[in-house]
């Protein structure tokens, strides 16, 4: 797809470009904390799978430009290689690994997170099923890790696919924080299952401490938690006999705002002109055929 065809598809895609931020999800980063202040009285940060950077950019920028906090850290992990930005630690590390949350430990001075995020998520299938459930995967590692770094009182935001057994993640989570809602940013295209998992307030489980093993599966991580268990989802059981939790659902960002499921039309002129990436990929899917071809390892039969 050509520049400009791409650029008049997705106005937060064009946005994206033009205010420098490497991903457009920049923009539900940002629309989140309009409606949570998720950054307020923030200082330590940890930004899970956190590759291509966008969203570690928006906390470089609101902790030290906005808020000019110098002393704030903030610390990027993701299994690919990321370009360096500006106040931000990257770790190229696995999440669930006890030594990623080791060096995170060390970089922040053996100090808890105030707040920890994850906008990852796996490749889809297109099978929603199987695509929900390695996401509802994802965030049990993601909070993991939260859970050993965070401070009481502190917030979690995580990507999620909004399915038919999502409301057990919901009601897991409402053990582990005060509040757990649903948020939809503007720039989240409504035809999409994306939202977002917002949880504030974290409150430890009394007489549990959560360990990070290598061989620990996320099941019996967190089953002296005592929030369920959701490896059978059909006999899903909670911790007290009640109802599965509904998380509130709240649409954040203007609605003035662009439509992130409409295509803007721009005037091609000599003043406007395709924009290039603001950063190109430190990974590409296609390196490893680039550096065969160099090699001369790909001939035609």
């Amino acid at each position: 797809m050509g520049k400009s065809s791409k650029d008049k598809r997705d106005i937060y895609y064009r946005r994206a470009k033009e205010q420098g931020w490497r991903a457009r999800s920049a923009f539900k980063l940002l629309q989140l904390n309009d409606e949570f202040q998720l950054f307020n009285g923030v200082k330590r940060v940890v930004d899970l799978c956190a590759a291509p950077g966008s969203w570690s950019q928006v906390l470089s920028r609101e902790l030290y430009q906005n808020q000019n906090q110098k002393d704030a850290k903030i610390v990027a992990v993701d299994l690919q290689p990321m370009t360096p930005i500006e106040g931000v630690t990257t770790i190229q590390a696995d999440i669930t690994h006890p030594k990623t949350l080791q060096s995170i430990l060390e970089i922040f001075g053996g100090e808890p997170a105030d707040f920890v995020c994850s906008d990852g998520a796996p490749d889809v299938t297109g099978l929603h099923d199987l695509d929900e459930y390695i996401q509802a995967q994802l965030i049990l590692s993601a909070l993991q890790l939260t859970t050993c770094i965070l401070k009481p009182g502190g917030s979690f935001v995580a990507k999620i696919f909004r399915g038919r057994d999502i409301d057990l993640l919901y009601s897991q989570l409402g053990y582990l924080f005060d509040k757990v809602i649903c948020a939809k940013p503007r720039s989240s295209r409504g035809t999409s299952l994306e939202a977002f998992i917002v949880c504030l307030g974290y409150k430890p489980r009394s007489g549990w401490n959560p360990t990070l093993e290598l061989n620990k599966s996320t099941e019996e991580f967190f089953e002296d938690a005592n929030i369920g268990k959701s490896y059978n989802l059909q006999h899903f059981e909670l911790p007290d006999p009640e109802e599965r939790k509904i998380a509130k659902f709240i649409a954040c960002g203007d609605l003035n705002d662009g439509d992130s499921d409409a295509t803007y039309t721009i005037d091609i002129d000599s003043t406007v002109k395709g924009l290039d990436p603001v950063q190109m990929p430190t990974a590409p899917p296609y390196k490893k055929a680039l550096e065969m071809k160099r090699r001369g390892d790909l001939v035609r039969r």
